[in-house]
């Protein structure tokens, strides 16, 4: 079974690091990935009880600070998987980050993409520019 390594790096140079899933079957779509990924960090999320949520994409309601997004009231959030998933599909959609697999970019949701062992998949946030 491959082993998926999801990274997060920014236009300005910044680069987290990775989380391995492990996805079953080889073939899948970048909609299947982004699917996964974000169900993952959200059971995560809601598990534990960080105040500061860390994914690919802001909850509904939640503030931006450094290193995440503080959810509202005096402790953590929940936050809804469902939710999650159609605002990080739409960010795809909207080129809110692009999606790398291997060495190559996705473009569309439903393209079928291979994966093999190890393969990295890189959500490539862009960053505005100051002042364009």
């Amino acid at each position: 079974m491959p082993y998926v390594t999801f990274v997060d790096e920014t236009t300005a140079g910044e680069r987290s690091a990775g989380r391995v899933l492990d996805i079953t079957g080889e073939r899948t779509t970048p909609r299947e990935l982004i699917r996964r990924r974000v169900r993952h960090e959200v059971a995560e999320y809601n598990a534990g009880t960080p105040r500061v949520f860390r994914g690919l994409v802001q909850p509904e309601r939640a503030e931006r600070v450094p290193g995440g997004h503080a959810m509202p009231g005096p402790g953590p959030g929940h936050v809804d998987a469902d939710a999650q998933v159609e605002r990080a599909l739409r960010a795809f959609q909207g080129n809110g980050f692009l999606l790398l697999v291997g060495d190559r970019q996705t473009t569309e949701l439903d393209e079928e993409i291979e994966l093999t062992a190890d393969t990295e998949v890189t959500f490539l946030r862009l960053v505005a520019l100051v002042g364009g």
